[in-house]
């Protein structure tokens, strides 16, 4: 073989080891053809095609540690278990709560309703009779709306549009340019609050509790941006209220770990009467799922995993707090100060309180995922007293080895707010 046939092949053999390095490196390829399907109108297939992307593990998405990114994760997943105080007093400004509705809506044209009327129809045809005689265009984004009755209303354009929409649960705005009046269930907002890190996380804590996850916060203007419909802005309204008349909030430390036993057996839990003096324990509740103990403080989340080590590994899986104000739903999902890749990442911890007299906190805590609620436990403990959920099975969260528990400490503490006019150093 002459020097240049060499040449030929060895330069041949050089592209297709480099074409196919190029393919097996390559993170967005897809085993899968894509599809391509025309569109069809009224029976009819026209030239318009629309190209469908398959799902597949490579497609292109926000990188895993830049959604790692939690500006939350210094306050939120941090606990000292050394040092527990009970009752803690914070500092905040006397500056107002304000609650303010981002998009524009224009003034109303101004003229006087008489006597107007409809009878159980829906909310939207009731205001486009109404918008008719005005002239002006109606826009419904998510009817329909929900019927309504009203009789012989008198008033302002302004104030019979207003009774209408609250009576139907809806938002609207007025946009003057195009003279038309937009209907939407749920509407933009941002909430200010005092200049307080521990407001502003107990707030954050009761949307989600309320089921509000799309939040956007800023942490040098304490605001919170959300969506948010009617009846969600009321309770929020309502919410503030009680704080300013009560600034008392209930912070839960948690650890959430999860125990795999060295014996078929597993953790024998009986001993802990054994290892701690009686009264260690003060109650033991059955849920559904689950026993919850509530133990004084000479059961520490260190005394705990010494003494369930003898009977097992221990595996770390969360640690943080959530801040609950008096009367009110928080929520703490565990994987926001957790790894992805942990089995009990969509597990999330919901709590209502309550303080009473005597410094009695009253707890309602629940344990849900995304396929559902798993354990609800009623609580009634004085401060000192701390939650141990025991008797989690694993398994109810993924494929666990035989034994495996997963096991939530919780300590609940008492913050107190107080308005001052000094500079204030957060310390949370």
């Amino acid at each position: 073989m002459t020097k240049l046939n060499l040449f030929k092949y060895g330069r041949f053999f050089f592209l297709c080891i480099t074409l196919m390095s190029v393919v097996a490196c390559n993170p967005y390829q897809s085993d899968e053809e894509t599809v391509i399907t025309s569109t069809v109108v009224d029976g009819s297939t026209n030239n318009n095609f629309v190209i469908l992307p398959q799902e597949n593990p490579y497609m292109l998405r926000t990188t895993f540690r830049a959604n790692d990114l939690d500006l939350e994760t210094p306050l939120r997943c941090n606990v000292n278990w050394k040092t527990q105080e009970m009752v803690q007093i914070l500092p905040h400004n006397t500056v107002s709560f304000k609650i303010e509705r981002n998009d524009i809506n224009d003034p109303l044209p101004n003229f006087e309703v008489r006597n107007f009327s409809f009878d159980n129809i829906p909310a939207e045809q009731a205001l486009l009779k109404l918008t008719q005689e005005a002239n002006i265009t109606l826009v419904a984004k998510d009817a329909p709306y929900p019927n309504l009755y009203g009789k012989n209303l008198n008033g302002s354009f302004a104030e019979v549009v207003d009774m209408v929409a609250k009576s139907a649960d809806l938002f609207y705005r007025y946009d003057a340019k195009t003279n038309s009046i937009i209907l939407n269930r749920r509407a933009s907002f941002t909430l200010y609050v005092p200049s307080s890190r521990t407001i502003l996380l107990g707030f954050l804590d009761v949307l989600r509790g309320a089921g509000i996850t799309d939040i956007v916060t800023n942490w040098r203007d304490y605001t919170i941006s959300f969506d948010a419909n009617l009846n969600t802005i009321n309770k929020i309204n309502e919410l503030i209220s009680d704080f300013e008349d009560n600034p008392t909030m209930v912070m839960y430390d948690v650890s959430v770990f999860r125990v795999i036993a060295k014996e078929p057996c597993g953790v024998v839990w009986n001993d802990l009467l054994k290892d701690f003096k009686f009264g260690t324990i003060a109650t033991a509740q059955t849920g559904v799922i689950g026993r919850m103990l509530t133990v004084t403080n000479d059961l520490s989340i260190e005394q705990l995993k010494k003494f369930v080590a003898k009977y097992a590994t221990i595996q770390d899986i969360s640690e943080g707090r959530f801040i609950v104000p008096t009367r009110w739903f928080s929520r703490f999902d565990v994987g926001r100060c957790g790894k992805l890749d942990n089995m009990e990442y969509p597990l999330s911890i919901l709590a209502k309180a309550s303080t009473e007299k005597n410094g009695r906190i009253y707890s309602e805590i629940t344990l849900d995922t995304t396929e559902g609620e798993i354990t609800r436990f009623k609580l009634r403990n004085k401060l000192g007293e701390n939650f141990l959920l025991i008797g989690l099975p694993s398994e109810i969260f993924g494929s666990a080895p035989q034994g495996s528990e997963t096991i939530v400490f919780i300590v609940p503490r008492l913050v107190r707010m107080l308005k001052t006019d000094e500079k204030i150093k957060n310390k949370i």
